[in-house]
């Protein structure tokens, strides 16, 4: 078995690789999905000595199959909103709203040291902010792991202020009122479009949101979710820019496959935390990859994973950037949206 405390104590590049070489071989043997799928591509597990040699088996299966590793019971299964990709800017295909993603967790607490420790070597102590979160989409459905994080997060924060907020605008408006006059931290997360819609309500009423200060983080995740018309990502942060008053948009990369995320501090680059790593495959060959600032398809290392798949091939498009943040092992990377359905019928392995 593998000690979880190994996985979250990851401090360089050669132990990420060995790491990530344990979980692979971990997997191939107990997970039955994922050994079909190397087995199918002929896989000689032995000579596997690299990233890039290892697998990464397509995110479709957790649709249709029980990806898992072990057979300890489910304590959680999270579930996709199966409209769009969760965390980019681009609509889903018509087939993906049908059947959702399935997320079996055998070990909850897996998921809550991973995004624990990740918020934590981003932005420090969650008690130090107020923790909004303004996630409709969310909320209005049962299985979200975005829910299940946030929700922990406001706990944690021990802070009377933060919460949930559905539709009332009014109430988050007062809120962020309040706090503009207390100067306390603010975190705000919301659900892309519904953050479009506080400014525009804000504006409707003629309270300006503006004002917030240098003290408030805004956070968008989850794309338009087939509310509003999609925009590119420069567009869409000079609109929350000027609309929330502040000089950059935080962003969070994550999905119900995963049990970790990567955030943007800015610029829409992404920082993924130690034991999750981003390789860019050729979108004509699923099994080569491209060189860093070239696009193509985005495939996750998820090593907090452990009983599920690490190796994930995403259908979203992305490149890989030299690292922006000092201490961190891996490039940072960007996502670019999302492959139509010609592009999966051109990659075989995306469509078995």
């Amino acid at each position: 078995m593998i000690n979880p405390k190994d996985i979250f104590t990851i401090s360089s590049q050669k132990q990420f690789e060995k790491m990530a070489l344990k979980v692979f071989r971990f997997q191939y043997e107990n997970n039955r999905v994922y050994n079909e799928f190397c087995n199918f591509l002929n896989t000689d597990v032995p000579k596997v000595k690299s990233l890039e040699q290892i697998p990464f088996l397509p995110i479709q299966f957790f649709k249709s199959h029980h990806v898992v590793s072990t057979t300890y019971p489910i304590q959680e299964t999270f579930t996709s909103s199966g409209t769009t990709s969760p965390l980019t800017s681009s609509g889903g295909n018509k087939d993906d709203s049908v059947i959702t993603s399935k997320h079996l967790v055998t070990d909850v607490s897996l998921y809550e040291q991973s995004y624990r420790t990740a918020f934590s070597s981003f932005y420090g102590n969650v008690e130090d902010y107020v923790v909004l979160a303004l996630l409709p989409s969310y909320l209005e459905r049962s299985g979200s792991s975005l829910i299940y994080m946030v929700k922990d997060l406001i706990e944690l924060s021990n802070n009377e202020h933060s919460g949930f907020y559905l539709n009332n605008y009014d109430a988050l408006i007062s809120k962020l009122s309040q706090l503009k006059e207390t100067g306390e931290n603010i975190l705000l997360i919301g659900v892309t479009y519904a953050l479009l819609d506080l400014i525009e309500y804000a504006s409707s009423i003629s309270f300006p949101l503006r004002g917030l200060g240098g003290s408030t983080i805004i956070m968008e995740t989850g794309g338009m979710k087939g509310k509003r018309k999609e925009i590119i990502r420069e567009e869409l942060h000079e609109i929350l820019c000027k609309g929330f008053g502040v000089s950059s948009i935080h962003s969070e990369y994550g999905m119900t496959e995963l049990l970790s995320q990567a955030y943007s501090l800015g610029n829409g680059i992404f920082e993924c935390p130690a034991w999750m790593q981003v390789l860019i495959r050729d979108t004509e060959d699923a099994l080569t990859y491209v060189d860093n600032g070239k696009t193509g398809g985005i495939n996750v290392i998820d090593l907090a994973n452990i009983n599920s798949c690490s190796f994930i091939a995403t259908q979203d498009l992305g490149k890989k950037q030299p690292n922006q943040l000092a201490g961190r092992q891996a490039g940072s990377f960007e996502v670019l949206g999302r492959f139509d359905n010609s592009d999966i019928r051109g990659c075989n392995l995306m469509v078995m």
